[in-house]
């Protein structure tokens, strides 16, 4: 709890400098992050969007791209349809997650919409991706899952939804390809229990208690162990329609 509250307040304290500033809009950040990919770079205008996004970068990197954390994900390149509505739930308290509930509870829709938009336009390089550590016919059964999907339990192939390269699908479903697997295990698991969960009929709901634990490991080691794709670009829905309604979804 200690932890959590220290972080909650760097967090804070981090996203109040970046919003603020500490003079004129000309002002210049002098504090730099050591050297590395996950270096700050400097920032020459507080009222850029680049100032107000910093507060982001400490756990999902400057552009978004992740960090060392395997529970903090890559947000960068996503649908701003899908960002915006996590950020929105994480205003309202539907999706919970203290850090994440407390630096966004006063920003109004204006201002989630643009960090949305500012992170889905980043294209940095994913980072290398996690060796599986999973017996191989686990490892085949996670692809299996990814790929084809099981029918004879209802449970359709992430790819279906998620786009054939696992870069998301327009205008609001996420990428998988670039997430580590402890973070794909531990959403799967609150999608399953409840405690993540989205407008009715909720399909990722119904779609992890169809999934048993073995099930679940299998899935996030496969994806947490894919390279990067050809494209990073989250795919155009097409004509056809999805796997099951959604209500997340337009």
């Amino acid at each position: 709890m200690a932890g959590m509250t220290g972080r909650a307040s760097l967090l804070r304290g981090l996203l109040l400098a970046a919003v603020l500033g500490t003079g004129s809009a000309g002002w210049t950040q002098q504090a730099q992050r050591p050297g590395g990919e996950n270096a700050v770079p400097r920032v020459e205008r507080v009222d850029s969007i680049e100032a107000r996004v910093q507060g982001c970068a400490t756990c999902h990197g400057w552009q978004g791209q992740g960090t060392a954390d395997p529970y903090f994900p890559r947000i960068a390149g996503k649908p701003a349809g899908y960002l915006f509505n996590q950020l929105r739930a994480f205003h309202d308290g539907a999706r919970r997650y203290a850090p994440m509930n407390y630096l966004l509870a006063y920003m109004t829709d204006d201002y989630l919409r643009e960090m949305a938009d500012w992170f889905a336009a980043q294209r940095p390089a994913y980072q290398a991706p996690t060796p599986p550590t999973v017996a191989p016919e686990l490892l085949q059964r996670g692809r299996t899952l990814v790929q084809a999907g099981d029918p004879g339990r209802q449970l359709p192939a992430c790819m279906a939804c998620h786009g054939r390269n696992l870069t998301g699908m327009e205008p609001g479903i996420p990428g998988l390809v670039g997430l580590r697997p402890n973070y794909i295990n531990a959403q799967l698991t609150r999608w399953r229990s409840g405690e993540r969960r989205a407008s009715a009929p909720d399909c990722m709901h119904r779609i992890a208690i169809r999934l048993e634990d073995p099930d679940i490991v299998a899935v996030a080691a496969w994806l947490g162990s894919l390279p990067a794709p050809s494209s990073q670009e989250p795919e155009r829905r097409n004509t056809g329609r999805m796997p099951m309604a959604c209500g997340s979804q337009p």
